[in-house]
């Protein structure tokens, strides 16, 4: 975006600005004159005078700074700070998930308050997995274009401390056409977009699960800064950890918060709940819930969204998993109080359903779940047969089963699978998952790279 780029006021926007310069107890023509723009750019922006082609992005920063008020007051958010900036690597992640997101008003309002009150910082929001961290960091970018991001996604490696400066740098060269920094440090970075900033506006970097972040030497994760410019904040998320395990220091100046989402019980059984709700009125669900909810006689709606609340545990991730499984019959036979208990109830019951636990063990399709795991990132079936050993047809066969659990990225031919969640590999890797499979992690890990060094490609 450049200064001379040109926009247009919402009709909001016209309110507000003759609605600001009214409080500022001025006159157009001395609005104009203190912004130094002219009388005509003022009456294109209060829709009193026609405006074919819009008004430059400087005058509009101009006036926005006499009134106090910010350019987003004037201007449509999303006209100021075009959608299409988003880095392409995380716009599938964020509408996946966001596509049923609902509440978290009360993380948003901890966020904005942050904001308020503070010149600069670090808000960081740290929760279990499944408790919707990652959904929260999403659904922030997609209401906030003027928002920077980075998606931290294991899976896809996508975790690494020169990736993370890569893609920052490119968003804020793109964003504030920035000149010769092709080389520059975050630090450097946003000392120059501070420079650009006008006074009423920020800068919000959301950068999502730090507990996934591969960086072997010392120092903040990511390397982020101990210290901030005024009017540059951070929107962190990362599962919860131990002093050891923090790797995030700051500057005393610094200023930081930490919001516990496992300590806002009732605001998030609230929005359990709502969530409950918006998927038995949801087209694609409401049927099957519907004929579950009727199939158990003794069962009301209020009582099955009590319950499915209490079993959940707060757990956005089991009522992702559990909810479609019971408008799809997974669950016919089984009575409300049979139902799993928690996300990793779930992923237990699930294992136990796909014949994980007889006997004897089904060693060839647990190694496959285990090699999917080791493989860290997207595979093809065929990829998943070579290093598992196993026929490509037992590994298709893997894959229906998991199907829920997997993300399926059909932009490759032919598609490749990964877990969809970290949750999923934390249970696989679980001491008593492990005891009863029989599996040897590091002996899997060992088969994998020797089959990497023999020149498998991915």
């Amino acid at each position: 975006m450049r200064k001379s780029d040109k926009v247009r006021s919402s009709e909001e926007g016209q309110a507000r600005l003759k609605q600001a310069y009214k409080d500022a107890e001025l006159t157009q023509e001395e609005l104009a004159k203190r912004a130094n723009v002219s009388v005509d750019t003022v009456k294109r922006l209060l829709g009193t005078k026609d405006c074919l082609n819009g008004v430059e992005r400087w005058a509009v920063e101009k006036i926005a700074k006499v009134l106090n008020i910010k350019p987003t007051d004037i201007v449509d958010l999303k006209d100021w700070y075009p959608q299409q900036q988003l880095p392409q690597e995380f716009e599938r992640l964020i509408r996946e998930k966001t596509q049923l997101f609902c509440g978290r008003e009360f993380v948003f309002n901890a966020i904005e308050g942050f904001f308020s009150k503070n010149l600069h910082g670090y808000f960081t929001i740290i929760g279990d997995p499944g408790m919707g961290k990652s959904a929260i960091a999403a659904k922030y970018v997609l209401d906030n274009p003027q928002a920077i991001c980075f998606f931290n996604i294991r899976a896809e490696g996508m975790n690494r401390p020169e990736l993370f400066l890569k893609k920052i740098r490119q968003q804020l060269i793109n964003r504030y056409q920035l000149q010769d920094v092709e080389d520059a440090g975050l630090s450097t970075l946003l000392t120059k977009v501070r420079k650009k900033l006008s006074a009423s506006e920020r800068l919000v970097i959301v950068v999502d699960a730090l507990d996934e972040v591969d960086q072997e030497a010392s120092g903040n994760l990511l390397y982020l800064p101990k210290s901030l410019p005024e009017g540059i904040y951070f929107i962190l998320t990362i599962r919860p950890y131990d002093q050891n395990e923090k790797r995030l220091n700051f500057e005393d100046s610094t200023l930081t918060q930490e919001f516990d989402l496992r300590e806002k019980v009732q605001e998030s059984n609230r929005d359990v709940k709502k969530y409950i709700k918006q998927l038995l009125d949801d087209e694609e669900y409401k049927q099957g819930l519907s004929q579950w909810i009727e199939k158990h006689k003794h069962i009301s709606r209020n009582d099955f969204v009590e319950e499915i609340a209490v079993k959940s545990e707060n757990n956005f991730m089991y009522l992702r998993y559990v909810l479609p499984a019971i408008a799809k019959g997974f669950y016919n036979d089984k009575s409300l109080e049979e139902l799993p208990e928690g996300l990793k109830g779930y992923y237990y019951d699930h294992w136990q359903l796909m014949g994980m636990t007889t006997k004897p063990l089904p060693r060839n399709k647990i190694k496959i779940a285990y090699v999917m795991c080791a493989l860290r990132s997207a595979a093809s079936r065929e990829v998943i047969a070579k290093y598992s050993k196993q026929n490509e047809l037992t590994v298709q066969e893997v894959i229906d089963g998991w199907a829920q659990f997997l993300q399926k990225q059909e932009s490759y031919q032919p598609p490749r699978y990964r877990f969809y969640h970290e949750s999923f590999r934390d249970f696989l890797h679980s001491r008593e998952i492990l005891q009863a499979a029989g599996v040897n992690l590091p002996d899997i890990s060992a088969e994998v790279a020797d089959n990497m060094t023999e020149g498998l490609q991915l």
